[in-house]
């Protein structure tokens, strides 16, 4: 009598901690990467370098992000006590990428800190374009900024490899940290 598993049986591991553990890695490698130094320091010409390119539009996509956490609380105000953490994480990262501070909706009563334009769309930039406004339900508002958040954390984790050191290490920090958001949203 046989006592080894059957050849047959399906993995059954657990995608989460694995999906978890893979970008974990993958934050390692890219630390590790980033402290080597690069030759990004020494750039000539007169205009902005990769490094700074990158920082700019990290605090842009920060804060449009904000934006459109605003413009969900603003359409769906029983989200507010979930999501007014979320979003005051997202504008300190917009912050910490050199941003400027944008006023809370808690504070104005309104969601002012966004224009009615930059509410509409999702993550920033380099989406598809399209316009897309606050579902009807809280359900899908909810998916909508997870979407958003993911596509901004897998975005800054592919440019990880691209930017020096410290720059590496704050867009592995907030991509970590839109990952959480991302679980919080959709398992909170």
């Amino acid at each position: 009598m046989s006592l080894s598993p059957s050849p047959r049986r399906p993995s059954r591991g657990p995608r989460r901690r694995s999906l978890f553990a893979s970008a974990a890695g993958a934050a390692g490698a890219a630390l590790l990467v980033g402290c080597t130094g690069g030759s990004g320091s020494g750039e000539s010409g007169g205009g902005p370098s990769d490094a700074e390119r990158a920082r700019a539009r990290a605090a842009r996509d920060s804060a449009e992000l904000a934006a459109r956490y605003a413009a969900v609380i603003a359409a769906h105000p029983g989200l507010a006590e979930r999501l007014g953490p979320l979003r005051d994480g997202v504008v300190r990262h917009a912050e910490a990428f050199g941003g400027a501070r944008a006023s809370s909706p808690a504070a104005s009563g309104t969601a002012s800190a966004a224009s009615p334009s930059v509410s509409a769309r999702a993550a920033g930039p380099g989406d598809s374009g399209d316009s897309e406004v606050v579902p009807a339900d809280e359900k899908g508002a909810l998916a909508l900024l997870a979407g958003a958040e993911r596509k901004l954390a897998d975005r800054r984790a592919r440019a990880l490899l691209d930017v020096p050191g410290e720059l590496a290490r704050l867009l592995a920090s907030v991509a970590a940290a839109g990952a959480a958001h991302v679980f919080l949203l959709t398992e909170g």
